[in-house]
């Protein structure tokens, strides 16, 4: 079967590694983390196959991609922007945007800026909501929780020291336990006290069959080479996106729009997760389905690859 080809493109002023394979109307593929354009092959074999020009990239601070020095320069402006740039550098005037984990905000909010631009979008794990009236970290101290991974993940140094310690554990860890596969424990979630990220987490006994060691290895690979900071910028900016998404607060994506997650995904035991889904009636008025797949948990996309190709499919075939 034909490969992708990896390209590097000038994206604004970045230089940005994206995957292509196939060709015809354009898809765009958001990774989250920690994970890389890999997460997407299976997706991009699927769509090439089906008549579509399937582009995934590094997203900023990942894998090929540059990954700017200054931790302000990850905003959810400058997420959404990049892939503005993207379909720019690709000769292209229009796309289908999807995203999953960090990605599924990029495309949400790409779409929500730019209806001109994306025609459609599909949001994985992470449910779309406009910008409210309280900012996330600011709720979790209100709520007086001071333990839950993304405010670990808020000074610089600690979690990537930890992370990088051996990248290898790190990602057969956080993927295991994030999975449908994994324990019933909530992998991201409250942290216990000292024991960082990891701490929690259980090695697998054996690996599941979407999570073969080839894969693993090229993952650890590239975060060995390029640390996690990159990555784990994208939450030190939770704040910052907030104040500058303050002109969206409350508008709605009436672009064609799915969601699809996994049943047992931390993500859905956010407290805010099952109010947003209920809401999609009002913020999604373009929603074309909300498929919550049975036993799966964070890595949907890898966990149940042939149903969500189905399901990308069939609602790209009905644009």
């Amino acid at each position: 079967m034909e490969q992708p080809t990896l390209q590097t493109l000038q994206v604004g002023n970045l230089k940005m590694q994206v995957a292509v394979q196939g060709t015809g109307p354009l898809v765009l593929l958001c990774h989250g983390f920690p994970e890389l354009w890999r997460s997407w092959r299976h997706q991009l074999a699927a769509l090439a196959a089906a008549g579509y020009r399937a582009v995934a990239p590094d997203m900023r601070g990942y894998g090929g991609t540059e990954a700017p020095a200054e931790i302000d320069r990850y905003t959810m402006l400058h997420l959404a922007g990049d892939m503005v740039g993207l379909v720019k550098a690709l000769g292209e005037t229009e796309a289908v945007i999807v995203g999953h984990d960090w990605g599924a905000p990029v495309a949400w909010n790409a779409a929500l800026m730019r209806p001109d631009l994306f025609r459609a979008v599909v949001g994985m794990s992470v449910p779309f909501a406009s910008p409210g009236p309280v900012e996330l970290l600011a709720a979790l101290r209100a709520a007086g929780i001071h333990d839950f991974y993304m405010q670990y993940f808020q000074e610089p140094g600690v979690a990537e020291a930890e992370l990088a310690r051996d990248a290898e554990a790190t990602i057969r860890l956080v993927n295991f336990n994030g999975s449908g596969d994994g324990p019933e424990r909530q992998a991201f979630g409250r942290l216990q006290p000292g024991q960082g990220f990891l701490g929690g987490m259980v090695e697998p006994a054996t690996l599941p069959a979407w999570l073969p060691s080839e894969d693993i290895a090229a993952y650890a690979a590239e975060f060995q080479r390029t640390g996690f900071r990159g990555g784990l910028n994208w939450y030190r900016n939770i704040t910052r996106s907030w104040e500058l998404l303050a002109p969206f607060r409350g508008a709605v994506i009436r672009q064609p729009s799915m969601f699809i997650a996994g049943e047992r995904d931390s993500v859905l035991k956010f407290p805010a997760s099952r109010g947003q889904i209920d809401n999609f009636g009002q913020t999604l008025p373009g929603l074309r389905g909300c498929h919550i797949l049975e036993g799966a948990g964070h890595w949907i996309q890898r966990e149940r690859t042939a149903k969500v190709n189905e399901l990308l499919l069939h609602f790209l075939q009905g644009l």
